[in-house]
């Protein structure tokens, strides 16, 4: 028996749980007979507001960090402006998409989901892509990712997958990174994910810059034009450099090197006048056409394949200003889906509704005030008149006596606006429908596009995603989660599954251990809703691969070009190099084993930009070694041979004048170097502008995939 001094130092302790055999419940005690699906009016109906479980939940996880963002808090941003194209007053009666050459200021925020804010750039993840639309009838906030589905269906799932794939609590690693048991452990019970999965583990989540990568706004909104009239809507913002990325090695080094590398990217663009630029495009669906595919529009784990609905080009963003000052403006901005104007509005996707209720709760936990959309980087240019009063850190002095609607002793001012004032009004849908805890039958499908993204992927793509998988889940110790994994893979491609045991020594199972569904019965967790596979009515769809969609235009602007310089070089070949480079939009960066200057053939001297020590072929995107004296030098030098072979193996474009290909030769991988090689450009005509023009023109192709099969089969 324990004394009163044992009991009064334990009262003194905080209580610990492990909920081991223990049930579910509320904050309060309540048992939760259902904690995966939101309270709606139907099973495709909206989220309802009496939801105290969800909002319970939801509004403990947005206040689980502070000041940093719980997700998205690594994050770099500029602004600019969006122009539109091709103006669409017959869908929708937003005022900034009707009238061709209309411009509106932007501010656009990137930014990886899982890191903390000092984590590094190049973590494999998912990028977001907000844009705030500063127009006449107020804020519009594009809230997306690079990325266009997500990995679950409800919003009440949403802290589950953050708390997974966050630092394990107990020791809080690892930091931005999914390659851990508790993330692979909730995705192999949660089948809904494996579409996102096969995105997250492919390319797209290792962009090779903000300014060369997509966006989504990943629901499905609506557009609704002067008529009253209703079209679905998908979002896309399309690079005008073109979609692009590195490989997982080359992230790894460039975490190394340099974790700033994606914001330092955009910076430095930017400041050299080379703005990045994208297309906004939609996809429109009619009201009509809402069941028209064997996928429903309001799941977010599906997207529409551009084969069935085209993408129209509507506008584009050009980002031309950094900011001024970076926590003022990256850090305060506040984004919010539910920040719309007339004529876009929302659909009953779960998740999405769970989002319009989250962001605001969350920014009055970051920014510590109901007054956040008072700071500058989150003012409307719309004049702003509401009954809203006082508050921390409020900032507009309101006159007068009245501060409530309706009044006669204020006029009745501030008055409503009239909808064909501007005012806003929700799309008349109409809802009739039981309360329930379901989810409908038409999002069951969970293989079915998963399939249709790893089908449409290039040979080189699909042996990324096995490797990055074979990493992923090699990272993992529990057996039993691997296994879990194998079989779902299983379920989207048997050779994939088979690929990604031999790398985990393991068997692909025979039989699917079935993952918790959730499913049409909350009665047990297993529910009677299993997880299925639904042809497409696409087998493959090119949109989907990067490398099936190279720019229409080929550029290099904005490249980046290692020289590789020993005193000796011929002056001639890289002066004319560079301008050449400049020319185009790219820039040369003199690298040598010293920093200083080399001395030239003609006696003459170049400024270094980077000796070896403090820089990577990683953080260039193609190598270029002059014809010059003592390339002897550089062939003996370890630094030299790394540099070239990091690009080497990354599939990067290296060119060589003359006597320079005896450098080539110095590097381990000289006996694979193939005649076919379209990445390999060599000169006998050392600095002639013919060699440089092939030269950029070979880095206009991004990289050269197809050695990989000559480097690793």
């Amino acid at each position: 028996m324990k004394n009163y001094q044992d009991e009064k130092q334990r009262d003194l302790l905080p209580n610990k749980s492990d909920g081991t055999n223990k049930f579910l419940t509320t904050d309060q005690g309540l048992r939760i007979n259902d904690d995966n699906n939101s309270l709606k009016a139907g099973e495709r109906g909206p989220s309802l507001l009496e939801d105290f479980i969800l909002r319970e939940k939801i509004t403990h996880f947005d206040h689980e960090r502070i000041p940093e963002r719980i997700v998205h808090a690594r994050g770099s941003g500029a602004h600019g402006f969006f122009e539109v194209t091709n103006p669409i007053p017959e869908l929708t009666k937003a005022g900034f998409l009707q009238e061709a050459g209309l411009k509106t200021p932007v501010f656009a925020r990137f930014s990886t989901v899982a890191g903390f804010r000092g984590s590094t750039d190049l973590a494999r993840d998912v990028r977001g892509f907000a844009v705030k639309f500063y127009t006449q009838e107020g804020n519009y906030d594009l809230v997306g990712n690079n990325i266009p589905i997500f990995f679950i269906q409800d919003a009440s799932k949403f802290p589950d997958l953050i708390h997974a794939v966050k630092p394990e609590p107990h020791n809080e690693i690892p930091q931005a990174a999914s390659a851990h048991d508790t993330f692979w452990d909730f995705i192999s019970l949660m089948p809904e994910s494996m579409h996102m999965i096969m995105w997250a583990m492919s390319d797209r989540a290792i962009p090779r810059s903000y300014r060369m990568m997509e966006g989504f706004g990943v629901h499905t909104f609506r557009l609704i034009n002067e008529a009253g009239e209703s079209s679905f809507v998908k979002f896309h913002w399309k690079p005008k450099l073109g979609t692009h990325a590195v490989v997982w090695d080359e992230a790894l080094k460039i975490s190394g090197k340099n974790s700033d590398f994606h914001r330092q990217d955009l910076w430095e663009a930017i400041e050299a006048g080379n703005f990045p630029e994208w297309e906004l495009g939609i996809q429109i669906i009619p009201q009509e056409d809402e069941h028209k595919y064997e996928f429903d529009l309001l799941d977010p784990t599906k997207l529409v394949p551009e084969e069935l609905v085209p993408v129209t080009i509507i506008g584009r963003m050009v980002l031309n200003k950094n900011p001024d000052n970076f926590f003022a403006e990256t850090e305060q901005i506040a984004f919010h889906p539910g920040h719309v104007v007339p004529g876009i509005d929302f659909t009953n996707d779960p998740l999405l509704q769970g989002r319009l209720f989250s962001y605001t709760d969350t920014q009055l936990s970051r920014l510590g005030s109901p007054n956040f959309h008072e700071i500058p980087i989150n003012r409307s240019v719309a004049p702003v008149h509401n009954n809203q009063r006082d508050g921390h850190m409020r900032q507009e002095i309101n006159t007068g006596r009245v501060s409530y609607h309706p009044n006669s002793l204020g006029g009745g001012c501030p008055f409503q606006a009239k909808i064909t004032e501007g005012g806003f009004s929700s799309f008349n849908e109409r809802v009739d429908a039981h309360k329930v805890r379901e989810r409908s039958e038409s999002f069951a499908d969970h293989f079915g596009q998963a399939k249709l993204f790893f089908n449409s992927q290039t040979p080189t793509e699909k042996s990324h995603i096995v490797r990055a998988l074979r990493f992923e889940l090699g990272k993992v110790e529990t057996t039993a989660i691997r296994m879990r994994m194998l079989g779902l893979l299983s379920q989207v491609d048997k050779e994939l599954a088979e690929k990604v045991a031999i790398g985990l020594g393991a068997t692909v199972p025979a039989v699917l251990e079935c993952p918790i569904n959730h499913g049409v019965s909350p009665e047990n967790e297993m529910g009677d809703q299993e997880p299925k596979t639904v042809k497409s009515s696409v087998e493959s769809s090119d949109s989907l691969s990067m490398i099936k969609n190279p720019t229409n235009t080929p550029t290099i602007a904005s490249r980046k070009v290692a020289i590789i310089c020993n005193d000796g070089v011929s002056e001639t070949a890289v002066m004319n190099m560079k301008k050449m480079l400049l020319k185009e939009g790219a820039k040369g960066c003199i690298i040598a084993p010293h920093l200083g200057t080399v001395t030239t053939d003609t006696d003459g001297a170049i400024p270094v930009d980077f000796s070896f020590i403090t820089t990577s072929s990683v953080l260039f995107d193609a190598l270029y070694i002059p014809h010059g004296e003592n390339l002897n030098v550089l062939a003996e030098n370890d630094d030299v041979i790394e540099f070239l072979t990091d690009a080497y193996k990354h599939c990067k474009v290296i060119g060589a004048d003359g006597e320079a290909t005896s450098v080539l030769n110095a590097m381990p991988f000289a006996s694979k170097i193939s005649n076919d090689d379209a990445g390999i450009v060599l000169s006998s005509d050392p600095g002639s502008e013919t060699f440089a023009q092939d030269f950029m023109t070979a880095m206009a192709n991004h990289r050269i995939w197809e050695r990989e099969e000559n480097l690793y089969n």
